[in-house]
């Protein structure tokens, strides 16, 4: 399945259909690139291919300026199926994050491909914290967060996670990343994995 993510500068028009424009794009890539195609048209009632793995998932940002940035990851469920979120509360705090980010790992074990890389979405709303979380598995290895103290929490995460025992391949997780939304009465916490054959295009 073909994950978009679009930042579209407020000073750019488009014309046409920008959702059909993505879609033909995925449709030519998967079929000119001979890659798998796995979407089916309806996820209940007619499991049928769509044959050219559209549509895709498409998320569109308006940021300042007069460029696009388009970012393609094209993503298998033997990860995504282990990827988890949890409506935490206040109270439980740091240790109860690292906690729940800790145990998705170890349940998840060899099932995502590893070596996984591994984002942690934090905050917000619950479909906010899953597209913080599958953002920031496209973030650059070596790029921790800018914030000390988050940072700091990644190194912590890291470091459970090489003392979980799942297996080496899951203990050579390459980053985990936090990106906090807080709001008053939430704690969301979301955890997404990326397989071990991860394509990102820009």
């Amino acid at each position: 399945m073909a994950v978009v993510f679009m930042d579209v500068g407020q000073d750019v028009h488009i014309a046409g259909d920008l959702s059909e424009a993505v879609a033909d794009g995925v449709r030519r890539a998967y079929r000119e690139g001979y890659l798998r195609k796995s979407v089916v048209r309806d996820p209940l009632y007619d499991r049928t291919n769509t044959g050219d793995n559209t549509p895709p998932v498409l998320h569109v940002r308006i940021v300042p300026g007069d460029k696009v940035d388009i970012m393609v990851s094209p993503k298998g469920f033997g990860s995504e199926n282990m990827s988890q979120i949890r409506m935490l509360v206040p109270a439980d705090g740091e240790e109860g994050l690292v906690r729940f980010v800790t145990e998705a790992i170890e349940k998840a074990g060899p099932n995502p491909c590893p070596p996984v890389i591994v984002g942690v979405g934090i905050g917000g709303t619950m479909e906010m914290a899953a597209i913080l979380a599958k953002r920031m598995t496209a973030r650059s290895i070596d790029q921790p967060n800018p914030d000390p103290r988050y940072a700091a929490l990644e190194a912590r995460i890291l470091e459970e996670i090489n003392k979980s025992g799942v297996g080496p391949a899951v203990a050579g997780a390459d980053r985990d990343d936090v990106f906090p939304l807080p709001d008053l009465a939430g704690h969301v916490v979301a955890v997404e994995f990326e397989p071990a054959r991860q394509r990102l295009f820009r």
